[in-house]
């Protein structure tokens, strides 16, 4: 068997069951595991005392798998419900095709209601000449030790008999059994100055009648062991871990723990300046989807003001946000927000919001960050709605005027001179909108008139509105933000929708449209591509995602994050 096989087999198979679930894992008798956890039940993943408090990630999925394979099966439609079957069915067979196994028959009877994946080190040989070599632990949670046992034994019977050498090991009391197989045309064992890689290697365990654990190196199962016997060395008693545990509320389904600094890449002089040291988030339901919350626990060095949210309710320049937005981003202090997002590298929406930034900029030609940024101290709503092309969608700005505004309007009006471009006034509904625009002659076919003519290119509009100042990045634009009124986000059906299930207070709203903003910041965003990878089953279903954060509470920042998705059950509201 090749190295990996059975283990990323099995990790596989539950996540994809996970993600197959789409539209939130709900399950209608009230046996259910998941109808405990929809009356209020917070389960913590038991499997954290295995896992290091400097492991990188660890991520617990707490609801047996054949829950989710039935709940598939519900929400299917009665004439898809043979297909959906069938593709399972060869999903798991082509997932375990190396292993000589049958899930339903060797693993379903005894796996519970708990499976933990973590990635215990970065390096767990620390052998700088065979490069990094994570090493990963598995731990399945057994509601039935002797059918666990029966199947660790078949499995290696299996192993031994397409010629693994097996090793039998007792560590602390513990049983350990693993393969050591050398690579093909390797010296035994190699010269000292011999860059080496890696042997294949799998490991299992089984701890009390607990736990059946399985790892990429026997390493890794005698670290797990011994973060087990050592409270002060695991994650479970780590004083983060249950920090964020608190700030918990809601059921959850999933559990995702991951240590900020061992999976970044900083320099001495930002890991010095890193204000957050770890992010726990967990995964719930809700009727109409999923409901995440996250939590960001400062680093030990670092004293975060308290803060409390700044929002009873979404901003009043969100008036001028059109319905038809696909991307909107709504609060109050836009200047503080991005100095926060400049000191916290590397987030999610610090990457949304530049991309955002850098559309708009190369549309005005201006610096956002120093030009608009600095002076935007109030209320502030951004908003991406269809242009005339997919790849150059319009944008909208609405900013709430400070003392310093007006001298920075006009200076973003000779910054748009000085690079060429014609301000001049125009009226609109009413409005005297100043217009930059990007002047170009052309040829005429009449004969009777000049052989030239002026064509004038809009590159952006602003106009003050009350309080406010709307910029947008086209004529078209502009006249949507102005007539927005009842078809404004603020009176949307699928905005409210988006948003109804975060509470308030809170400091604000990042709405995406996901089947229109998907492909536009794919393209721009990397990491959207690892997650398209990773959930694409659940993904398919996503209709909206909707972000908000609720202030810093004793060094934790918490947020929430709303997935709507196309299939809901309107009975568990």
């Amino acid at each position: 068997m090749k190295l990996r096989s059975f283990f990323y087999a099995l990790t596989a198979l539950v996540l994809v069951l996970l993600l197959v679930g789409t539209g939130g894992f709900y399950w209608l008798t009230s046996q259910s595991p998941l109808a405990l956890l929809r009356n209020g039940s917070s389960p913590s993943p038991t499997a954290a005392m295995f896992v290091s408090k400097q492991a990188p990630i660890m991520v617990s999925v707490l609801v047996n798998p054949s829950r989710l394979e039935a709940f598939r099966q519900l929400v299917a439609a009665p004439g898809e419900r043979r297909q959906a079957r069938l593709e399972l069915h060869q999903l798991k067979q082509s997932i375990l095709a190396e292993t000589n196994l049958d899930y339903r028959r060797d693993i379903q009877p005894w796996v519970d209601d708990e499976i933990t994946v973590a990635i215990m080190s970065p390096d767990f040989d620390r052998n700088s000449q065979n490069g990094l070599q994570p090493g990963y632990l598995l731990a399945v949670k057994t509601k039935d030790a002797n059918r666990s046992r029966d199947f660790i034994e078949l499995f290696w019977q299996k192993q031994a008999s397409i010629g693994a050498d097996l090793v039998f090991e007792q560590y602390k009391g513990v049983k350990l059994i693993y393969s050591n197989n050398l690579p093909k045309n390797v010296p035994t064992p190699p010269k000292p100055d011999t860059p080496t890689r890696p042997y294949n290697s799998l490991a299992s365990a089984i701890v009390g009648n607990q736990f059946v654990l399985f790892a990429n190196n026997p390493r890794v199962l005698r670290d797990a062991i011994n973060n087990v016997q050592a409270a002060n060395l695991n994650l479970r008693d780590s004083t983060n871990y249950q920090m964020a545990l608190q700030n918990m509320t809601e059921p959850r389904i999933a559990l995702t723990f991951v240590n900020l600094p061992a999976i970044s890449v900083e320099n001495e002089q930002a890991a010095a300046q890193r204000r957050y040291q770890s992010l726990v988030i967990s995964l719930g339901l809700h009727p109409e989807g999923l409901l995440a919350e996250a939590s960001l626990i400062a680093a030990p060095d670092q004293k975060i003001t308290a803060t409390p949210p700044a929002l009873s309710a979404p901003v009043s320049a969100l008036q001028y946000i059109p319905a038809s937005s696909k991307l909107v981003a709504a609060s109050t202090n836009l200047e503080g927000l991005w100095q926060h997002l400049s000191a916290t590298p590397s987030t999610t929406l610090q990457q949304l919001l530049e991309v955002a930034v850098a559309s708009l900029q190369k549309s005005w030609g201006i610096q956002l960050t120093q030009d608009i940024f600095s002076w935007v101290q109030g209320e502030y709503a951004l908003g991406m709605l269809p242009g005339s092309s997919d790849i150059k969608p319009d944008w909208i700005f609405v900013a709430e005027k400070s003392p310093t505004a007006q001298a920075s309007i006009e200076h973003l009006d000779a910054v748009a001179q000085q690079q060429g471009l014609s301000v001049s006034s125009l009226q609109m509904e009413n409005h005297s909108v100043t217009a930059w625009a990007k002047l170009t002659t052309m040829l005429t076919n009449n004969k009777n008139q000049t052989p030239f003519a002026l064509e004038a290119q809009v590159q952006g509009v602003h106009v003050p509105v009350g309080k406010y100042e709307i910029f947008a990045s086209s004529a078209s634009a502009i006249n949507q933000a102005l007539n927005a009124g009842e078809n404004s986000v603020l009176k949307s059906p699928e905005f409210k929708s988006a948003i109804a299930p975060l509470p308030t207070p809170n400091d604000g709203y990042l709405y995406i449209d996901w089947a229109f903003t998907e492909p536009i910041l794919g393209r721009k965003l990397p990491i959207f591509q690892l997650v398209e990878l990773v959930g694409s089953p659940l993904l398919d279903h996503l209709l909206t995602l909707t972000v908000s954060s609720y202030g810093n509470d004793s060094n934790v920042q918490r947020s929430k994050v709303f997935l709507r998705l196309g299939t809901h059950l309107p009975y568990l509201k």
